[in-house]
Formats: C-alpha cells, structure tokens, sequence
C-alpha cells in the first residue's frame, strides 16, 4: 500500500497481455479441514463432500470437493502468482465452466490460465481481458476448465 491506502499495482496491465499467453500456478494440496470450511462457509453440506459412510457410498467411492471449491482454486491459485495484483477492477463473467472429474481430498491441484481474447473496454483506462482457466490434478488431469472474463486497467488508466 501506499502513503494514502491505495494498492500499488504489480500485476500485468491491459496492454501487457497478449492472446495466447500462458501461465502456469503454484500447487496446493487439498485438505478435509478445506472442504469442511467451504460447507461451513457456504451452507453446503451435502454427504458427497462428508466423510464417513455416506461418502464412501458415493458414486465416486469417497468424499469429493465441492464443484465451486474447485473453481475457486482455480481462481486463487492464479491469484497467488501475482499476475492480476492491483490491476484487475472486476470479474465480468464466467462461462462454460465444466467439471470433467472429481476433486477429492488429497488431491494435489494447481491451475493453467490462457489469454484467449481481449479488447479495449468501452471505458477510458480499461481493457477486457478472456482467460481460459484450468484446475489440474497431480495426475496432470484436467478437473475443471471454463473462462472467466476481467476487467483490468490500461497503463494509462493505472494512476501511475
């Protein structure tokens, strides 16, 4: 932060993103204390993503994480890397988001993000920015995928 409060932007700005660039995230491994904290946080307390008798019953054999959790590392393990630090205004949007496998607990997961478009916004010192964000398995699968759209600022719009 700055003298004034304000966050000191060290992310990537609009006009550093080029289509078709590539990051890679840090991994996290998955724990039950995590899965049990995004029930308790959200509400959700489906038996799939319990331990115990009801779970291992499940189609899958054991608990499994809650789709959202999944979708939320996908976001924060990108997050993590400092690639959008106080250049992203807002998420605009997610779309296609699929779950092609489960994630279970103990599931050591990190996240691929690709810039598949991006174009100026209709806003002076703003540019729209099109990730395609992928959460994978310590198996290299791919677990989830979907895009997610950001609002971020343009060098010009930075305040810099």
């Amino acid at each position: 932060m700055t003298a004034h409060g304000a966050f000191r932007a060290r992310g990537r700005f609009y006009e550093e993103f080029r289509v078709g660039d590539r990051f890679d995230s840090g991994a996290r491994t998955l724990t039950g204390p995590d899965v049990a904290a995004f029930a308790e946080v959200t509400g959700d307390h489906n038996p799939l993503h319990a331990s115990g008798a009801t779970a291992a019953d499940s189609p899958f054999g054991r608990p499994i994480a809650h789709g959202l959790l999944g979708m939320g590392l996908a976001v924060g393990l990108i997050e993590e890397s400092g690639l959008h630090h106080g250049t992203t205004i807002a998420m605009l949007g997610i779309s296609d988001w699929r779950f092609p496998s489960p994630v279970f607990i103990g599931d050591t997961l990190s996240a691929r993000m690709t810039v598949t478009a991006k174009r100026p916004s209709s806003r002076p010192g703003r540019g729209v920015v099109t990730r395609r964000l992928e959460l994978v398995n310590q198996a290299g699968a791919i677990v989830q995928r979907g895009e997610t759209v950001l609002l971020v600022r343009t060098r010009e719009g930075s305040g810099a």
